[in-house]
């Protein structure tokens, strides 16, 4: 069964990006949900300082739902242990969906992650689009979360 889904919206930097989370928590549409910025490094290596800072709500964490929907470096995200035992996972999206959201955000280009609920993806989806972002939906299997949440918190 699965409750959340993660709404990704790829922008073409990190500024829109974060103006578009700014506009997505005034809207009221993701008041409740986890939201994340997913920006990479000039190596190529997720800005951990970026990934689940503006993280609320509970359930696994933001950051390290938005570095398993990669194949890019995890760098500090996921570093080692348990959560890192998870890359492969990839929390259900299969193989060329995190090659190709790691493509995606080549360039300087920057992703806005929501996990919402299945019943309020289609409105957080509608909104980041209209907030200029190319976005898309992964529902995710609940027992990955709840896995991810317990090794994100050992």
């Amino acid at each position: 069964m699965t409750n959340k889904t993660l709404v990704l919206s790829v922008f073409e930097n990190e500024a829109a990006a974060d103006t578009a989370v700014s506009g997505l928590k005034e809207s009221g549409v993701a008041k409740h949900d986890a939201i994340g910025v997913l920006v990479l490094n000039d190596k190529g290596e997720v800005k951990a300082d970026k990934v689940g800072k503006r993280s609320v709500g509970k359930g696994a964490g933001i950051g390290a739902v938005l570095a398993l929907a990669t194949p890019v470096g995890l760098g500090a995200a996921v570093a080692g242990g348990a959560l890192g035992a998870f890359h492969h996972k990839g929390l259900g999206l299969d193989k060329n969906d995190r090659a190709r959201i790691g493509k995606e955000l080549e360039g300087g280009r920057a992703a806005v992650g929501v996990l919402a609920p299945v019943a309020e993806s289609k409105v957080v989806s509608t909104r980041l689009t209209e907030l200029g972002g190319s976005t898309e939906a992964h529902e995710l299997p609940d027992k990955e979360l709840a896995e991810v949440d317990a090794a994100a918190t050992t």
